[in-house]
């Protein structure tokens, strides 16, 4: 298999003008133009094994899983192999073999009754809960655990609910990341009190300093669009409805996801899709009433 190098800039050194070509079968580095071989020889970077399936793969890797901050021990536990022998393959000693049990059930001891350990379990299987509910990228959670992990530290998570601060640190890591999820999405995942994850999120704010972008109303879109299949034509017009909207700056102070219900439904009206107040409120999670309201707003100020 031969592959051309994908940086513009790795030009043959002799002619200045073919680009350096790689051969993976026989290691060769050579120009495309006149045919100059740079090396002979290529590093191979992956494994010296092979496997053809997931089972030999987790025999023969000898590296373990990479470390993750939604793991209450961020994935560094240690392990005491229950098999008494040594590295060798000899049986141990019976004096060895009594000081490893101990070992082993003061290791289970520690990594387990901690409070802090405790906590963390409690609040990262939470977390990952709502991960699978609110289908949410792995960058998004490992920031949410971050901010959590943020808030042990301060003696936030004292006196009030593990849920519903996970559930406001998860809903911070989404508004810090421009993910679009609301406030009514993550009451409706986690089964909290929609004021008590708000109190916990302006806690989180307050107390650790952290600075949230505004929500940009054209990435709700996409969401809203998906959900009941609107066509991309439509989708499209949409978001220039936002995009004039913004330069115009109608949108500020409104709710983004309310905003752009309205841009798709005033999008629909104008391309002749055959959609209703209704079916957008329910599918951008708001009332009609938003929707009929920011419609008007936008249909007066733009002249649409």
């Amino acid at each position: 298999m031969v592959s051309k190098a994908k940086n513009p800039k790795e030009l043959c050194p002799r002619c200045a003008q073919g680009k350096l070509v790689t051969d993976n079968e026989s290691g060769e580095m050579f120009c495309s133009k006149c045919g100059f071989v740079m090396s002979e020889k290529l590093q191979e970077s992956g494994p010296e094994w092979r496997s053809f399936t997931q089972d030999e793969h987790g025999d023969r890797a000898r590296a373990g899983a990479p470390t993750s901050l939604t793991m209450h021990d961020m994935g560094l536990a240690t392990i005491i192999n229950p098999i008494n022998k040594d590295a060798t393959g000899k049986p141990l000693s019976a004096s060895m073999k009594s000081t490893i049990e101990r070992l082993r059930t003061w290791d289970n001891r520690s990594q387990v009754h901690e409070p802090v350990d405790r906590n963390f379990r409690q609040a990262f299987s939470e977390l990952n809960r709502l991960k699978d509910k609110l289908a949410i990228s792995d960058a998004v959670i490992e920031k949410a655990a971050y901010i959590y992990r943020k808030a042990l530290d301060k003696g936030l998570v004292r006196g009030r609910s593990i849920s519903a601060l996970m559930a406001s640190a998860l809903y911070a890591a989404c508004r810090d990341t421009e993910t679009p999820r609301n406030l009514k999405d993550v009451e409706q995942a986690a089964n909290i009190k929609r004021k008590d994850i708000a109190r916990c999120y302006r806690l989180l704010i307050k107390e650790l300093d952290l600075k949230m972008p505004v929500t940009d109303s054209i990435q709700c879109v996409a969401r809203i669009a998906s959900r009941i299949g609107i066509a991309e034509k439509t989708k499209r017009y949409a978001v220039n409805v936002l995009k004039q909207a913004q330069e115009n700056e109608v949108s500020a102070g409104k709710d983004p996801m309310g905003l752009a219900a309205a841009a798709l439904y005033l999008s629909c009206v104008k391309n002749g899709e055959d959609k209703t107040q209704r079916d957008i409120a329910e599918a951008a999670n708001v009332t009609e009433v938003t929707i009929r309201n920011r419609y008007k707003g936008l249909r007066d100020s733009l002249d649409l």
